[in-house]
């Protein structure tokens, strides 16, 4: 046989492998994958780090049915009209998170007068808030504060449903516990302002009120608030929109108001025309 036509049998029979090796392959990825049983499935998806969505200012609230201290809540649905802040703290029986509760609890008559509802939230059982909650008002006496009793509701939240909607869960502080998130909610449902605290630190809740008054005083009065505004201080007038309305501003200002520059002007807003705790 000579060299040419070995040479060309050769190739004939390398073809025909790669081909019958391409059948194979083509008929081993169309070969139906073992089923994987509901309980390894379920046990996959626990042991996977949530992936963390977390709804904007501006958006939608997500809406929810939870069971909680106070039984079943439906949000928003039985918050129409109302503020709502919606707060999550790490576990029960933990020191920050017990400090927190027993300040909010005892500020709970400040933000109902604001028209404001509170609701809490962490990944333990309804059994285990009740007995923090319990404890909180039987043992623990912190600061001026003994006795508390917390009528907000908490939510049990152990499957992590509505952590998942509020993205209150960052995989790299922790894949089991929320940090310490606070979500004001205004009573369109809206999400107006979202604070974010790290595990190991207490929010500021003289901080967290004023931030609902002076969101509250921006819609009834048309004007934002400079920094540290507290209620009582003035209050910024939103900037011109064109450059005539901008000169006629600065040209007028006296009485009702005054300016720093054409973009920056204050009136006065005494406390007594808002509504206060």
């Amino acid at each position: 046989m000579s060299s040419d036509k070995r040479n060309r049998e050769f190739w004939t029979l390398l073809g025909a492998v790669f081909a019958y090796s391409s059948i194979l392959m083509a008929a081993d990825e169309q070969k139906p994958q073992p089923m994987m049983s509901p309980m390894m499935a379920r046990m996959q998806q626990m042991m996977e780090p949530p992936t963390p969505t977390i709804p904007l200012i501006g958006d939608d609230a997500p809406t929810f049915t939870a069971q909680t201290t106070q039984g079943p809540i439906t949000f928003p649905d039985d918050y129409k009209g109302k503020w709502v802040i919606l707060f999550s703290h790490p576990a029960d029986f933990t020191p920050v998170c017990t400090t927190e509760f027993m300040t909010f609890a005892a500020m709970m008559p400040q933000f109902n007068a604001l028209n404001c509802q509170l609701i809490g939230l962490s990944i333990d059982s309804n059994y285990s808030h009740i007995a923090w909650l319990r404890t909180i008002q039987e043992k623990i006496k912190y600061k001026d504060m003994e006795h508390i009793e917390v009528t907000f509701p908490l939510i049990a939240d152990i499957r992590m449903d509505v952590a998942k909607k509020f993205g209150m869960i960052h995989p790299n502080a922790s894949n089991t516990q929320a940090v310490r998130t606070v979500f004001f909610i205004d009573p369109k449902a809206k999400i107006r302002a979202i604070i974010y605290y790290p595990l190991s630190n207490g929010r500021n809740f003289d901080e967290i009120k004023r931030l609902l008054i002076a969101m509250q005083t921006s819609d009834a009065f048309e004007c934002a608030t400079p920094a540290d505004w507290q209620p009582g201080d003035d209050v910024i007038i939103p900037p011109p929109g064109s450059c005539g309305v901008a000169k006629k501003r600065v040209e007028e200002a006296g009485v009702d108001y005054y300016c720093l520059d054409w973009f920056l002007c204050f009136r006065k807003l005494p406390k007594e025309q808002l509504t206060l705790p």
